[in-house]
């Protein structure tokens, strides 16, 4: 090694190894002798079964920031010896407190909801001050600023707390997916302060960030100085950019992803920042774990501007020479078309008709059952103020999210109609769930603390969302679409069991479907339930009024 404080120990395991202790001993070139004691552990016999479970289409997954959900144990708040040590809920770019007893205390409110599956943002150590970003002193309490990979942040509970955590929440029928960074970590991460060598961190003369542009690393006219910039810039100045391309880094990765999911036993990886880091590095951890673990589900953060550009970090149709193979994706580009859905007039490629073409795109995907789709999450202004606080609008959102292909993820609040645009800073799309601390004024995890559009939207997802648990329709079948018509868009859910059907009309006229149109997809049926209330009509005498939509059953 460069750095003479690190040294590489590679150990041989037979296949008749053992689990247990035993010791190493380290003879130093100053001729002293250090000697420690590792222990060999067995593998869970559980994997696959009651943990490592994966996360498919059948889950619906909740997206919780632990420091703002709910404080369960305020002792562990803050800590001297830690170097950001303030709690205080008046600063909303401080910690606030909140941790994984807290979320666990609330498991009965998320599976009220419908949750299967809880994404929480990362839980690991984030030991880093308060650093600048544009003009706030912020704490790492999002937990995206790695300083060791290998503890739980003790502010959350620790590595114990969490090992507890995720035990009663596979009890409790949830599932765990856990928020990674391959792409960077904080300065005040040892790797940073303590290189094992300099080329394990990329290096500018001076602050370089990434273009943010994902179509330098696919374009075939793409050039290599765009790519270097894309993979090697520093997000920000406090967030140094990892050389993946090391081996000796590589490895380290690798093999604290495989410890982890064994220590902890979670059930998928979110990766953040997947665009930015070696492709080659990533194919390597993706399979690695898939060796170890094959029931792991893997989906990545690739913001991208095109439904290319979100296929092509993932298993894909695309016969070219650099193939990803990542599982599946956070669905940016069908969220950005259920935002257009929802907030435009429709137009030829305006409005509702965004969802039907990016939809008419799923053939570049290997499995699009496998992506995440979702309508807002703590990088992007609330989906409630988005549209304007209209219900109608809102309940076009919650439809589609339930109803669409994928891996459904409702960001935490968004089902009680938090609101709020990223104005100045993330952190006004990161408030505190009210109710989730002692002495709040109102608790929203009750219906008594919620007002009545707040439980309207909480029953009309609650209600949806239970439906699709059970709709194998829903949850693994195929899809048919139809041309939008005066602003109505169609499409039904079916399999050998069961056929859903969903219009939302959002023109300004009450639509009445043409029956012939469906045939293919309505024949032998007669009656259609109504999911939400219950209600059952005829299908010749069905309409959909103005701004309205509708889920329902098909029957003979």
């Amino acid at each position: 090694m460069e750095n003479p404080n690190y040294i590489i120990l590679k150990l041989a395991l037979l296949p008749t190894a053992k689990p247990g202790k035993f010791k190493i001993t380290i003879n130093k070139t100053d001729g002293s002798i250090t000697i420690f004691d590792y222990e060999l552990k067995a593998r869970s016999k559980e994997d696959g079964k009651t943990r490592v479970q994966g996360v498919t289409s059948k889950d619906l997954t909740y997206l919780i920031m632990p420091d703002r959900f709910a404080n369960g144990d305020p002792s562990n708040d803050a800590f001297q010896d830690l170097r950001d040590k303030e709690v205080d809920r008046s600063n909303k770019f401080a910690r606030h407190g909140g941790d994984l007893k807290g979320i666990e205390d609330h498991f009965d409110y998320l599976k009220e909801l419908g949750v299967t599956a809880l994404w929480l943002t990362p839980i690991v150590q984030n030991d880093a001050p308060k650093m600048r970003e544009v003009n706030w002193d912020m704490s790492g309490y999002h937990g995206y600023w790695f300083t060791d990979h290998y503890q739980v942040d003790k502010r959350f509970g620790g590595n114990e707390g969490y090992k507890s955590f995720i035990k009663s929440a596979h009890d409790k029928g949830l599932k765990i997916i856990q928020d990674v960074v391959y792409n960077h970590i904080s300065l005040y991460n040892w790797i940073q302060m303590d290189p094992p060598s300099k080329d394990w961190v990329n290096q500018f003369p001076e602050f370089t960030g990434p273009s943010h542009r994902d179509e330098v690393l696919m374009d075939p006219y793409g050039s290599k100085y765009d790519k270097n910039i894309m993979i090697k810039g520093w997000f920000v100045p406090h967030l140094p950019d990892l050389n993946l391309a090391n081996p000796q880094l590589a490895t380290f990765l690798i093999q604290h992803a495989i410890w982890t999911t064994e220590e902890f036993g979670y059930d998928g990886f979110r990766v953040d920042t997947y665009k930015y880091c070696d492709e080659a590095f990533l194919n390597k951890i993706n399979s690695a774990l898939l060796k170890e673990f094959p029931t792991v589900t893997t989906f990545v953060e690739a913001w991208a501007n095109t439904v290319t550009g979100n296929a092509y970090y993932v298993d894909n149709n695309f016969s070219i020479p650099n193939k990803n193979n990542a599982q599946g994706a956070l669905d940016f580009t069908l969220a950005f078309a259920m935002m257009a859905g929802m907030n435009q007039s429709p137009g030829w490629n305006e409005g509702v008709n965004r969802i039907y073409t990016t939809l008419a795109q799923d053939i570049v995907y290997k499995n699009p059952l496998r992506n995440c789709i979702f309508l807002d999450n703590h990088d992007m202004d609330r989906i409630f103020s988005v549209v304007g606080e209209d219900w109608n609008k809102m309940k076009w959102g919650y439809t589609w999210l339930l109803t669409l292909r994928g891996i459904p993820n409702i960001y935490y609040g968004t089902e009680i109609l938090m609101k709020n645009f990223k104005n100045p800073t993330d952190a006004e799309v990161r408030l505190d769930f009210p109710g989730g601390w002692s002495g709040d004024p109102v608790n929203k995890f009750t219906a008594a603390g919620r007002n009545e559009k707040e439980n309207a939207a909480f029953n009309y997802f609650s209600k949806l969302a239970n439906f699709r648990k059970t709709s194998s329709a829903l949850t693994t079948g195929n899809t048919m679409q139809f041309i939008v018509r005066d602003g109505a868009y169609t499409y039904f859910r079916y399999d050998a069991k069961q056929t859903i059907m969903v219009i939302t009309n959002t023109g300004t006229k009450t639509f009445t479907p043409n029956w012939t149109m469906y045939a293919e997809r309505t024949q032998g049926f007669t009656k259609a339930r109504n999911v939400i209330t219950g209600e059952e009509v005829e299908l010749g005498k069905m309409t959909v009024g103005a701004k309205e939509c509708g889920v329902w059953e098909l029957a003979k």
